[in-house]
């Protein structure tokens, strides 16, 4: 390799676990460097996980360490390859098209896999040119973050790096990398590739690797692979059903972009729900709306389909793939029910709860409802105090509708003898305040072309407390201006 070794990053433990691997796994190569390159942003919360301080990250060889233009000393920079489903179609080979993986960091709490996005051509770019753009940088990075201030299982992103270095999409943009962490970026789509490869010899070896590094408890299990499927449905299904909880539509849920870990993976058309629409469709490249809203939890069960398909020559018999395919729905239902009690401040469950919550989806479509606003404001409601809820119900345009449910509402909070403040606290426990709506992107997007990243820094800050009320934000919690409405995401997003 004659990139430039580093010495101040070089003080990270780092190693390079999955280059053990058989060299069909990956292809080892360098990043392509940018020209000039500088720090956008940088999360310190995700920094502190690997024990790097601002100051290091923000030296000139931390910028050239992220920017793809030095090498930790230590590393073995690669790409990995994947196959996968796209849209539900088979897509054949697949892999890091735009991604480099600078090695593993080991922590007191495990490793974390660092990985260069937008970091130059691999063998798996498939024409691409390898490189990512300030704007869809942004919307990752910020994206990453936000999830994990929301408790959502996720990838997360140490900082971005940009450049003036021209890269071409619809029009001329300007070059960035983001820097991802996660224990693993092993994907369903991992296991597809030799499945459908037919090499069940490198197919155990990404299994067994799988398990002794991430899953060693499953070891012990009469049937790992099984137990891995399991243990993967049951996050995968956790993982969905919170994505609803809070309107978040992933935008592209193809089986390379479904972690092994149960993560949220790969941020790119992705969007929170506004005005409520089970229907809603965030990516403008989903024609059909396969990833729509309402279909996420079903897309999510074809994803763990496709992955058992895959791990059925381990796992030993259709039968036992099939019986283990079945925890997927009570997984999720359980986990959505237990998240929605929640949102509305149920301690205890009973079997018309159902009915009432179908009941408030049906009024919240018909309404168009903020989705963020209206459960985040359903705290302030008052048992007795029929009147006082106006924040509420100026919300609704069939305000009748709300005021009928509202009554069954407070029957149900009185049947567990609630108390309004004491529910407030716990509903704004779950609800949150901001969400990462897609006008606030698009204004720190277009600042930071003009290289301004004060909004970008705004954004990161707000979103890493989603919950707290934060007064001296509190416009950003305010419904969308009638312009966003023209914002589209696609895939190039």
């Amino acid at each position: 390799m004659g990139k430039e070794k580093v010495t101040e990053i070089d003080f990270l433990k780092w190693e390079n676990s999955f280059s053990s691997l058989p060299s069909s796994f990956f292809t080892f190569l360098d990043p392509l460097p940018l020209t000039n390159p500088y720090m956008v942003s940088f999360s310190e919360s995700a920094a502190a996980l690997i024990d790097l301080g601002s100051s290091e990250l923000l030296s000139q060889n931390g910028v050239n360490t992220f920017s793809g233009n030095a090498i930790p000393s230590a590393s073995k920079t690669l790409s990995a390859v994947y196959s996968g489903h796209q849209f539900g179609q088979w897509a054949g080979q697949l892999g890091d098209g735009r991604a480099i993986l600078l090695g593993n960091v080991q922590t007191e709490n495990g490793p974390w896999e660092l990985q260069l996005k937008g970091a130059g051509v691999t063998p798996y770019s498939r024409r691409g040119d390898g490189r990512a753009v300030l704007r869809s940088s942004i919307r990752e990075f910020l994206c990453s973050e936000a999830m994990f201030g929301l408790g959502i299982p996720t990838t997360r992103a140490l900082c971005i790096t940009g450049s003036k270095d021209a890269v071409y999409r619809e029009t001329a943009e300007t070059a960035s990398v983001v820097t991802r962490m996660s224990p693993t970026f092993i994907r369903f789509g991992s296991f597809e590739h030799w499945y459908y490869s037919e090499n069940s010899e490198n197919l155990k070896i990404l299994a067994d690797y799988t398990l002794q590094t991430f899953y060693p408890e499953l070891l012990e299990k009469e049937n790992p692979y099984k137990a891995l499927l399991s243990e993967v449905i049951r996050r995968t299904a956790s993982m969905v059903a919170q994505w609803q909880s809070v309107g978040f539509m992933h935008g592209v849920m193809n089986t390379d972009n479904m972690s092994i870990l149960g993560l949220t993976l790969d941020y790119g058309p992705f969007g929170f729900m506004e005005a409520f629409n089970q229907g809603h469709i965030c990516n403008h490249s989903d024609h059909q709306g396969r990833y729509s809203y309402v279909n996420q939890p079903h897309i999510g069960h074809w994803n763990c389909r496709a992955l058992a398909q895959s791990l059925l020559p381990l796992i030993g018999t259709v039968e036992e793939v099939q019986e283990v395919l079945t925890e997927y729905l009570p997984a999720y239902r359980a986990r959505y029910d237990d998240i929605l009690h929640q949102k509305l401040g149920l301690e205890s469950k009973y079997p018309e709860d159902q009915k009432l919550f179908d009941t408030l989806f049906s009024i919240m479509q018909e309404s168009q409802v903020d989705f963020t606003l209206f459960f985040r404001r359903l705290s302030t409601l008052k048992i007795e105090e029929f009147e006082s809820n106006t924040a509420i119900r100026d919300l609704f345009i069939n305000r009748d509708a709300f005021d009928d449910w509202s009554v069954q509402y407070r029957k149900r909070l009185k049947l567990e003898n609630s108390s309004d403040e004491s529910r407030k606290i716990k509903m704004n426990a779950v609800n949150p305040k901001y969400i990462l709506r897609n006008y606030l992107l698009q204004v720190a997007i277009e600042n930071a072309e003009n290289d301004d990243f004060t909004e970008v820094n705004k954004l990161l800050k707000i979103m890493e407390r989603p919950f707290d009320e934060q007064p001296e934000y509190e416009e950003y919690a305010n419904l969308p201006p009638d312009w966003a409405a023209d914002i589209a995401v696609s895939c190039s997003s």
